[in-house]
Order: C-alpha cells, then sequence, then structure tokens
C-alpha cells in the first residue's frame, strides 16, 4: 500500500474507534463516520451502506457489554429488537416513496428541542421513573417508528430512542443508553441487510472499522455504566446539537437552498 492508502487506513480506523466510543454512550457515530467514509472516495450510498457495516459491529459491542452489566431486561427487549429492525426494513424500502425534504427540514428543530430537553430535564437521572406507557405499546409506536426513521434517514435515530426510553417507559439515563444500543443494533442490522443484498457494501472497509468501532463502544459502554447520567446527559445534548448542524451545514439543506445558500 502507498502512503496515501495507509492514511486513509488510519483515517478510517480513528474515525471508528471514535464513532463506537460516541455512539455507546449517546449515539451518533455516524457524523463522524459517514464523512471519513466520503473523504475517502466512496459514493454516498457505498459510505451509508458501510457506515451500517461498521455500526452493526459497535452497537453490538455496547450491547454485550451493557448485557454483562446486568443493565438489559431481555423479557421486554427482545421483541423490541425484533420490531426496530422490521420498522427499519420498510424504511428502507420506502426510501423513495417518503418526502426526505420535509424531514430535512424537521429534523434539525427536533433535534435543538432535544437538546434542550436533555439539559434542563430533572427526568435524565441515574433512577427508575414511572412508565407512561406499556412495554407493548412502546414497541408497536415509538421503537417501530424510530426504526422505520432509521432506515428511511438515520441521523439522531439513537437519541430519539433514548428520549423514549426516558420519558415514556421511565429508564434511567443509563439504562435507557442501554436499551438504546439494543433497539439500534437491530435496525442497524435491518437495514444492512437490504444494503448487503443489493451489494452496496464494501466489505473490507466495514469490516475493518467495525473492528476499531467494536473496541471504542466497550471502553464507552463501561464508561457509561461507572459515571451514568452525569456522562450521558451531557453527551447527548453535544451530539444533538451537533447532528442539528451537520443537517443544517449541508448545502443542499431546503432550508440552504430556499435562502440561497
Amino acid at each position: 500500500m502507498s502512503g496515501l492508502e495507509w492514511e486513509i487506513v488510519a483515517l478510517l480506523c480513528g474515525a471508528a474507534l471514535a464513532a463506537g466510543f460516541v455512539d455507546a454512550i449517546a449515539g451518533g457515530g455516524g457524523l463522524i463516520t459517514v464523512p471519513a467514509l466520503l473523504l475517502a472516495g466512496l459514493d454516498p450510498v457505498a459510505a451509508v451502506a458501510t457506515n451500517k457495516a461498521q455500526g452493526v459491529f459497535g452497537a453490538g459491542s455496547a450491547t454485550l457489554a451493557f448485557a454483562r452489566a446486568r443493565m438489559i431486561d431481555w423479557r421486554s427487549a427482545a421483541p423490541m429488537a425484533a420490531i426496530a429492525a422490521i420498522g427499519s426494513v420498510l424504511g428502507a424500502l420506502a426510501v423513495n416513496l417518503v418526502p426526505l425534504a420535509a424531514l430535512k427540514v424537521a429534523m434539525p428543530v427536533l433535534l435543538i428541542a432535544m437538546a434542550l430537553y436533555f439539559a434542563r430535564s430533572r427526568k435524565v437521572t441515574d433512577a427508575d421513573a414511572k412508565a407512561r406507557l406499556s412495554h407493548v405499546l412502546f414497541a408497536l409506536t415509538v421503537v417501530l417508528a424510530v426504526g422505520f426513521y432509521d432506515g428511511l434517514f438515520g441521523p439522531g435515530a439513537g437519541s430519539f430512542y433514548t428520549l423514549g426510553f426516558v420519558t415514556l417507559l421511565g429508564f434511567s439515563a443509563v439504562k435507557a443508553t442501554a436499551h438504546t444500543k439494543l433497539v439500534n443494533f437491530a435496525s442497524n442490522a435491518g437495514s444492512l441487510a437490504l444494503f448487503a443484498a443489493a451489494g452496496q457494501v464494501l466489505w473490507p472497509v466495514g469490516l475493518m472499522m467495525g473492528a476499531c468501532a467494536l473496541v471504542g463502544a466497550q471502553v464507552g459502554a463501561r464508561l457509561a455504566v461507572r459515571h451514568g447520567a452525569r456522562l450521558i446527559r451531557p453527551l447527548i445534548v453535544l451530539v444533538c446539537v451537533a447532528v442539528a448542524i451537520r443537517l443544517l451545514a449541508d448545502p443542499a439543506h431546503p432550508v440552504r437552498v430556499w435562502i440561497g445558500g
């Protein structure tokens, strides 16, 4: 390999390691890896598809770390994971039917609102609270909807899952993050299956990055278990704001096009 190629490998490995760490705690790892894949020369579809491949490793690794810490209730979480996967597949299949421009306009607003909620709410703590929905109803509404969104568009999906677990099921910050990683793993796997069937995943790159994401996710998940809401809360706020800014910074964003930016 030439020097340039090794530089690209180092870039992708570093990006995946950092993404796995951040994603295990607050989501938003794609904010790091997708630009890195595009910078490495992949076309947008291959970049998104390959990102799903490495994301499966990171989310799976974080899920195992949280499971070892006994933070996951498998009896209720396993059906949620299955529903998230179904929602993701449906979202990926509907990508040409749903007006993505409307989503691109709405997402930054929702993400900033979510950042404000996590920054100010007293419900984001290390203690469980009373649930407002049954686990079954939550799975059939929130999990299915966010899984659909993850397959369709994706940015901020992990934060949406976490918000639902905290506000509607009353989970503590760490427990919400743990269950988010499981359903996020499932929704990533669902959309990855479609990308793989279409031959759009660059597997050597995806597997290489996946190994690094796995390591980063282990470190991030263990820190989340150790430090709880003190770490999770500010990082989610940071990720939500960063994703919102990234979406608005896109020259093709409908708002920028409308104002001539």
